[in-house]
Order: C-alpha cells, then sequence, then structure tokens
C-alpha cells in the first residue's frame, strides 16, 4: 500500500547534539524520516593541511557498522523513525563522503556515496567518489513511499536527480553542508536550484542543513513543482515538512513528459 502523506523532519543541527531528544522531539511530531546534514561524523570538518592532519582525518572516518551509526539505527528502532545519518565512512584506498538510509526498524538499507564531491578543496580532496544512485521503498505506519538520496555538490549536477528520476522517486532527502541563502557570492541561487531541479524532475525535495555558525541554515523541503513547503531560519532546531503523497504521484502522471529522459 502507498502512503498518502509523509511527515520530513530536517535536523538543523551540530555535531554533539542530543540524539535521542531529536528522535523523541521528531516522534512527538509524528515525523516518519529525520535527516542530518552532510558528513554529520565529523561536522563537515576541514583537516589540518600538515601531512599528519590530513592522515588524522582520514583516519577519523567510520565503518558503516560501527559504532557512531549503531546509535542512530538503535534511536531509529525505538523510535519507529527512519533516518538519513552520514558520515566520512572509511575505505580502503580513500574515505567516502556517505549517507545511509536507516529504515524504521533499525536497518541500513540503502547507502549513498557522494557522486559530485569538491575534490578541489580541503576536505573532499582526500575523498573517493561515488559511482550510482539507487532508491528504496520506505516503509511507514501508513504505507510506502520512493525514496532517493544525494548529497550536497550532487544537487548542482543534473545527472544524479534524474537517475533517481528514472529509477521513481517520489521525493529526493538531501544532506547538505553550504552557504543555501545568503552566500556571498551568489546569494540564495542554491535555493533557487532547489526548486528547479525538483520542478524539472517533478520529485520533491528536502535538504537538511547546518545551522550557523557552521553554515546558514535555511534547510529547505519542496514540492513536486518547486513550491517551497518548510524553510527554516539561520538558527539550530527541526525543521518539518509534510508532503502530499497523492497529488504527489498524480503530478507526475499528468507531467509524465518530464520524467521521460
Amino acid at each position: 500500500m502507498k502512503a498518502e502523506r509523509i511527515m520530513v523532519a530536517l535536523a538543523q543541527v551540530l555535531p554533539g547534539v542530543d540524539i535521542e531528544a531529536l528522535f523523541a522531539q521528531a516522534a512527538a511530531e509524528s515525523a516518519d524520516v529525520i535527516v542530518f546534514p552532510e558528513m554529520f561524523s565529523n561536522g563537515y570538518r576541514r583537516y589540518d593541511t600538515t601531512p599528519s592532519g590530513r592522515a588524522a582525518w582520514i583516519n577519523a572516518a567510520e565503518p558503516i557498522d560501527g559504532a557512531f551509526v549503531e546509535r542512530f539505527r538503535q534511536a531509529a528502532q525505538h523510535y519507529r523513525i527512519a533516518a538519513v545519518v552520514t558520515l566520512l565512512e572509511r575505505g580502503q584506498e580513500k574515505p567516502f563522503n556517505t549517507a545511509l538510509f536507516i529504515d524504521r526498524e533499525g536497518r541500513t538499507v540503502l547507502q549513498q556515496r557522494k557522486r559530485h564531491i569538491c575534490f578541489f578543496d580541503n576536505p573532499e580532496d582526500a575523498c573517493a567518489a561515488g559511482e550510482r544512485s539507487d532508491v528504496v521503498e520506505l516503509g511507514t505506519a501508513h504505507g510506502s513511499v520512493t525514496v532517493g538520496m544525494m548529497i550536497c555538490m550532487d544537487r548542482e549536477f543534473p545527472d544524479v536527480a534524474t537517475d533517481l528520476m528514472r529509477a521513481g522517486a517520489e521525493i529526493i532527502l538531501v544532506p547538505n553542508s553550504c552557504a543555501l541563502a545568503n552566500d556571498p557570492e551568489i546569494g540564495d541561487v542554491r535555493l533557487a536550484g532547489i526548486r528547479a531541479t525538483a520542478f524539472q524532475t517533478v520529485t520533491c525535495m528536502a535538504v537538511a542543513n547546518y545551522p550557523e555558525p557552521k553554515d546558514d541554515g535555511h534547510s529547505v523541503a519542496v514540492d513536486e513543482l518547486g513550491h517551497v513547503v518548510a524553510i527554516g531560519k539561520p538558527d539550530t532546531g527541526l525543521v518539518f515538512a509534510s508532503f502530499d503523497l497523492t497529488r504527489v504521484r498524480e503530478t507526475q502522471k499528468q507531467e509524465w513528459f518530464r520524467r521521460k529522459r
């Protein structure tokens, strides 16, 4: 059975936050999934550019079955809320910038490695890029919804959204770390890009960003036509967004030509 609605909680928070309290707050608002910002295991922290500093940053990468992820798995299972958990994932040669989708049973059901890494700058010049994007059927208390993930700069390249659209995504969840609304050079063009991508693919999008002082907050959710459903302020907190999935599916049928590429 397909769900008629989904409630998303965007965790606009910094590492060190009380994870249990966040899940409890999300559960109190009947959220189906909570999304954390990019590379939450280290707060998307830059490394010291000395050889030892770079090595220490890489060595702090987490395994996907380690203690860091286990905390979120247990919270997801306890509160019956799915979660998008992000980490610097340990790799054989280089680490990956990774998002894991954990279902409401506490199981990791989807792994997404960032495909368009910032290879030109610290810290992601130390990372390897992902190669593919997949979707998963998220089971909620009210039915299922087809979900995909992308990470931060993946938003700015059409191939990732197109791959998820072709796979049948109804909503794309996006861990993020950058200035979304108040970039000193480009202003709010990234928010405009999120809206445009949603419209072009007829797919809902929900983006979780770090608050000030790390980034500028403004975690945002947009519907399948690019309308803003919810947007956060610069400060710390949960941003909630409810999506009408029945309408999303009807719009995808009506706008079928946008999804044929």
